[in-house]
């Protein structure tokens, strides 16, 4: 996969990650594509230690899921340090 497939991955799956997890986490579009860059590479390493498969396709199901799932983890994540500094 190419390094703009790549990006466009990880701008959509962390844009599914938002509309998945509820409540508002806040930040734009480039926040939810630093999220979703993150959560790929995120989701891909995972998938190698566990599945022995990464991101190797831009239209495989498979790198989707990885993709989001790890958007998701990234997102939550990123709500529990941005929720809490916002508490303060």
């Amino acid at each position: 996969m190419g390094f703009l497939g790549f990006l466009l991955l990880g701008l959509i799956a962390g844009a599914i990650a938002k509309l998945i997890l509820p409540g508002k986490q806040g930040g734009g579009w480039f926040v939810t594509l630093l999220l979703g860059v993150v959560g790929a590479l995120l989701g891909g390493w995972i998938g190698g230690l566990l599945f022995g498969r990464g991101l190797e396709e831009f239209f495989d199901l498979g790198t989707w899921a990885l993709a989001i799932g790890g958007s998701l983890i990234v997102l939550l994540i990123y709500g529990l340090i941005v929720g809490r500094k916002a508490r303060d």
